[in-house]
């Protein structure tokens, strides 16, 4: 059954979330400036994201919050992490009380370091709180908009909520399954980008293959270190949220943090290698808040410590990898 839904955030990601849900359902795109809104319902197309991707005639842009909310029984939020307080602020009134809220951002805030489930829940009307959903897995955008198959997690609190999205958003080519663990899911989308820049790192110090290998295997046991302190499930982290999204973080071409890596591995400087990119890296912002969650969970993250050395200059990406290399020897499982 169709219904009306909401993007908000006219970036890759929302963009490929509306042409998925206009197979289905009429849509809204938020865009944050009046002129992309503009130029995607003359020319069809996002100019500036996925923009050889036909957008359909059941996708309208829009930069008013009230317009793009209004009616809308399905809303989703594709915005960068630092943008989330303050859209979400500006657009709680207007969202209709019994809309099923979905959450694709991964990241976490900084200085609060909350997690961006309870950013949303902190912004929002408590009537809202029992409807949120997080979308995570692995899921360029590219792929979804090109309807290459696709799988990804739905988390809410109350699992019938993530039934209802997961029936909503669910199609040949893009399977959702749906968890309880909320917190899990949030961090697991998080914290995996840290991995993934790790990861680059190495590849442009042409380390191999082996030691991708074991980054992401020992990445992906500090993750779920600091998650289970904090509450999550250890088995989501061999799934979708979890093991899914770091492999293809940290593997695929298309992945932004897995190119701010590969660049400072390369000797290139942050400073440059953000300048030229046209969408948020979450792992730089991430990497901060990681290590900050480490520090007050009383935990040690070696390789998300090393690359926040990377990026704050203190360290060379040679330098940090001999010093990951060089610690103490341990077991596996601590």
């Amino acid at each position: 059954m169709a219904i009306p839904v909401a993007v908000l955030g006219a970036g890759s990601f929302g963009t490929c979330l509306a042409l998925l849900c206009a197979r289905e359902h009429d849509v809204r795109i938020w865009a944050r400036e009046q002129a992309l809104a503009d130029a995607i319902n003359r020319e069809r197309r996002n100019p500036r994201y996925l923009s050889d991707v036909h957008v359909p005639d059941r996708v309208r842009a829009t930069h008013d919050l009230a317009e793009a909310l209004e009616g809308c029984e399905l809303v989703i939020c594709a915005i960068p992490s630092h943008g989330v307080r303050d859209v979400m602020g500006r657009a709680g009134p207007y969202i209709p009380r019994d809309a099923l809220l979905v959450s694709t951002v991964k990241g976490i805030e900084l200085g609060t370091w909350m997690r961006m489930d309870e950013v949303f829940q902190d912004v929002l009307d408590p009537v809202h709180h029992p409807s949120l959903t997080y979308l995570s897995g692995p899921s360029f955008a590219r792929e979804i908009a090109d309807q290459k198959p696709t799988a990804v997690t739905i988390a809410a609190q109350e699992e019938n909520f993530a039934i209802a999205v997961q029936e909503s958003l669910s199609c040949p080519g893009f399977r959702c399954y749906s968890s309880t663990d909320v917190v899990g899911v949030e961090l697991g989308g998080a914290l995996k980008n840290v991995v993934a820049i790790a990861v680059g790192i190495c590849d442009g110090l042409g380390l191999g293959l082996n030691a991708r290998a074991g980054v992401m295997t020992r990445g992906l046991r500090e993750i779920t270190r600091l998650a289970v302190a904090m509450g999550a499930d250890p088995i989501t982290f061999l799934g979708l949220a979890g093991m899914g999204d770091l492999v293809l973080t940290c593997t695929g071409d298309l992945s932004r943090n897995r190119r701010v890596g590969l660049a400072l591995g390369q000797g290139e400087r942050l400073e440059d290698i953000i300048a030229r990119m046209d969408e948020v890296a979450e792992g730089v912002r991430t990497t901060t808040a990681a290590c900050a969650l480490a520090e007050l969970n009383r935990l040690e993250m070696p390789i998300a410590q090393g690359v926040k050395r990377v990026l704050d200059s203190e360290v060379e990406p040679k330098e940090a990898a001999e010093q990951l290399l060089a610690r103490q020897l341990r077991n596996e499982n601590e």
